[in-house]
């Protein structure tokens, strides 16, 4: 995956969450591609600054990509 593929996820999960959870959802998205994203020395101001959204959420998708240590998404059987 390159930075332009997690760029428009980031977009995606960003401008698709309801209000409250814009935040959260960037914080998901550092969870679930951090390795991506780490495998490939990619830089979380580059990856926000490709999406589109507000620089400032580079600090949080580190927060996600540092929370991918010790949590795992949950999967949603319904």
């Amino acid at each position: 995956m390159n930075l332009n593929d997690l760029a428009r996820i980031l977009n995606e999960m960003y401008s698709n969450a309801p209000e409250g959870d814009r935040v959260a959802k960037v914080h998901l998205f550092g969870v679930k591609y951090a390795e991506c994203i780490l495998r490939n020395n990619y830089k979380a101001t580059e990856v926000v600054r490709l999406s589109g959204i507000k620089p400032s959420f580079a600090t949080e998708v580190s927060n996600g990509i540092k929370l991918s240590k010790y949590v795992v998404p949950r999967v949603h059987e319904c």
